[in-house]
């Protein structure tokens, strides 16, 4: 069953069509990557998924909800995580995971299991300025659970991020998609791609390019030649 259905989307700026008659649907428990170039439309499909953009035309569904009908209830349904943690630098960990879980109306004490599930139980009261690289996208992430999102939409989380930091997170993702949470991902990191989802789409100049599971995609291909053939571009 479908908990994210795009049909015919399209986003326009300016004239230019950023997203071109996109359509795709992720299953309930999947993870799902999207793939492209720079300027593929990535990174606005996960905004207008998060309600931050209003698609120009087209239908989104999520977990039976129209997002441009009721965007307040599907913004209930998702988290979101991209590269930039988007934290509040002048409150401490816990603070901001009590802000946001205000925020959704749900019990400040999640945020309690949420810390020590990233490694930050002992940093609970330190304030977020002071914190590295890592330690900030491990609580963008307790963020953006905050809520138990039935849908967790992660843009390029891990741009940035040493390899153990990588491998912490991917740790992460791979219990987060035991416990049947959807994941939409968007990623530079074809490897990334092929050890964390089941499926993926490869976008270029706003269009599907292809979509199905990695070995639809691939057929004898590897998916870093699959990529360069359909973008007829260089892997970032």
């Amino acid at each position: 069953m479908a908990i994210i259905e795009l049909k015919e989307v399209c986003k326009e700026f300016g004239g230019h069509l950023a997203i071109n008659r996109v359509s795709f649907s992720v299953a309930e428990g999947e993870s799902f990557a999207l793939l492209g170039p720079n300027g593929a439309g990535k990174t606005t499909l996960i905004k207008i998924l998060s309600t931050l953009l209003k698609p120009t035309s087209g239908e989104i569904i999520i977990s039976g909800l129209d997002l441009q009908e009721e965007p307040e209830e599907v913004k209930k349904l998702i988290g979101v995580v991209s590269h930039n943690p988007f934290l509040y630098d002048e409150l401490t960990a816990r603070e901001n995971l009590h802000f946001y879980a205000d925020l959704f109306e749900v019990n400040r004490n999640n945020a309690e299991a949420l810390l020590k599930m990233v490694n930050l139980e002992d940093r609970g009261n330190e304030l977020v300025g002071t914190f590295s690289r890592g330690m900030k996208q491990r609580l963008a992430i307790a963020r953006a659970l905050i809520h138990a999102p039935k849908i967790l939409l992660l843009d390029e989380p891990t741009a940035g991020l040493d390899i153990q930091g990588k491998h912490i997170f991917y740790k992460w993702i791979k219990e987060l998609s035991l416990q049947d949470t959807t994941i939409l991902l968007t990623t530079h990191y074809l490897d990334e791609a092929e050890k964390l989802c089941d499926k993926a789409c490869i976008l270029d100049g706003g269009e599907v390019k292809a979509c199905g599971t990695l070995e639809e995609i691939k057929g004898v291909e590897t998916l870093e030649e699959t990529f360069i053939r359909l973008t007829e571009k260089g892997v970032e």
